[in-house]
């Protein structure tokens, strides 16, 4: 029996460092993220920026 391929693949590895900024009431998220296999690396200052980088970052990953 062949192994099946993963089910999360390892080219498809972000990931994101995060620098937590309390402010009054609200909190704020700054952070990193990191496609490892490419290195490719991007600044964020919301958590919606976040989600939008790790989609445009894995939308230009190609299938190995």
């Amino acid at each position: 029996m062949a192994p099946s391929p993963p089910s999360l693949p390892s080219y498809r590895v972000c990931v994101a460092q995060f620098h937590l900024q309390l402010t009054g009431a609200a909190a704020r998220s700054d952070g990193r993220v990191e496609h490892l296999i490419s290195g490719q690396a991007v600044r964020f200052h919301s958590l919606e920026a976040l989600l939008t980088l790790i989609i445009r970052v894995l939308t230009d990953v190609q299938t190995p």
